[in-house]
């Protein structure tokens, strides 16, 4: 079995280095408010056609 293994040290330029690691002073927005909507999944799929099925079978009993 072939094992190639490549060196885990990168060579990089000096000045590439350099804006890489360079600060960046941020600030966080905390009065941002963000409205969560609940999101529809496939979870919530299944549960409808599983109730549509015993509602569909619920009125056929009726007859």
């Amino acid at each position: 079995m072939k094992n190639n293994v490549m060196p885990s040290i990168v060579q990089i330029e000096a000045n590439t280095l350099q804006q890489l690691v360079q600060e960046v002073k941020e600030t966080v927005a905390t009065d941002v408010k963000t409205s969560k909507q609940p999101v529809f999944g496939a979870v919530d799929l299944w549960n409808v056609n599983r109730k549509k099925k015993t509602a569909r079978l619920a009125s056929y009993r009726n007859f």
